[in-house]
């Protein structure tokens, strides 16, 4: 489990002041029983120091294994013996300093078990710490991997959602040519050219996430360029943006296949001319964007129920975890579209 610098060095200034702290206390509290400046420090430096040690070794066990929850008592086995440890250390380095200092030696005997008790606090302290502290970065670098893989997910299935957009266009736009070619060759030579660059910026836009408004409007016309060879004098377009929503953000090629959407409805189940609107504007923090087309109510479904809607109201989950950007509504024999795109929100994501 790997530490940031900044979490190293803090460990690093918390853990010597508390042993400062510690050290400085154990030399005043034996001074209170009575030992000299000297025999205190000594005998508060020796064992402190061994305790360090021990402390240091179980954190460097417990950072390359850590025990599940069901096992954690093996820490307190592990406390035990190595307090154990550290006492018989102390023990045998404290008589080896005052082998002629029997009153020193008589109190060491008599505070052997308030030494043990001690000891095996403070190690059970830092132990507990320790667990928590690495059970915490472990849940976090999970959290991070699982927000990658869920990052990873979304991606492919946002990318799989604009591959799938193009091939029906694709099929549609190939017949029409096909048909041309015969009585309108050149319309069919300009339509193949139409869709040349179609394509192009489609491949284009495919390694961004986001666009601006303009380059979308962009992108879209050419669409209808393809769209008004197809359909002839039948289809007629109106786009109304102003200049100061250009730079808003939006996904890329999100407006294609509501655009499509308006045109089926609105076209193959009449022979009447029709006009499809855009219409973009600026709410809040919101870019709104209003797609109204006619539909035959007694040939036509209301709403679109075709894979063109279903797909940008699932990109618009998938990128703001919302469920209510897309609305639709029909009004007589007039279908409305509706997206919001949050303009705060999207900006941070694009960001990341």
């Amino acid at each position: 489990m790997a530490s940031s610098p900044l979490s190293v060095l803090r460990f690093r200034i918390i853990f010597s002041i508390c042993w400062l702290i510690i050290i400085a206390d154990h030399i005043f509290l034996l001074k209170w029983f009575g030992l000299s400046w000297k025999v205190a420090i000594i005998d508060s430096t020796v064992n402190d120091i061994l305790l360090i040690a021990a402390c240091l070794l179980v954190i460097m066990m417990l950072h390359y294994y850590l025990p599940q929850k069901e096992k954690y008592f093996h820490l307190v086995s592990w406390c035990i013996l190595i307090t154990i440890i550290v006492i018989l250390l102390t023990k045998v380095i404290l008589k080896n300093i005052f082998v002629h200092d029997s009153e020193y030696i008589t109190f060491f005997k008599r505070s052997l078990w308030i030494r043990s008790s001690f000891d095996f606090l403070l190690l059970g302290c830092f132990t507990l710490v320790s667990v928590i502290w690495y059970n915490w970065q472990e849940q976090s670098e999970q959290e991070v991997r699982k927000q990658d893989a869920e990052k990873l997910t979304k991606e492919a299935e946002l990318f799989k959602l604009r591959q799938q957009l193009q091939p029906h266009f694709l099929f549609n736009s190939l017949n029409s040519i096909n048909a041309l070619i015969g009585s309108r060759p050149q319309e069919a030579r300009k339509m193949v050219q139409q869709l040349s660059d179609f394509l192009r910026g489609t491949i284009r836009k495919e390694e961004h996430q986001w666009v601006t408004l303009k380059e979308e409007l962009q992108y879209l016309q050419l669409y209808l360029d393809i769209e008004k060879v197809r359909f002839g004098h039948r289809l007629f377009t109106k786009i109304e943006s102003d200049e100061s929503l250009d730079e808003l953000k939006l996904p890329a090629l999100l407006l294609q296949p509501i655009m499509e959407n308006a045109i089926k409805f609105g076209l193959y189940d009449t022979v009447d001319e029709i006009e499809i609107c855009l219409k973009a504007q600026k709410e809040e923090n919101n870019l709104i964007i209003t797609v109204t087309n006619p539909f035959d109510p007694e040939t036509s479904a209301p709403k679109g129920t075709g894979f063109g809607l279903r797909s940008v109201y699932r990109r618009l989950d998938l990128l703001f975890a919302r469920n209510d950007l897309v609305s639709t509504e029909a009004k007589e024999n007039i279908f409305i579209t509706t997206i919001k795109i949050p303009q705060h929100e999207q900006q941070s994501d694009h960001n990341r």
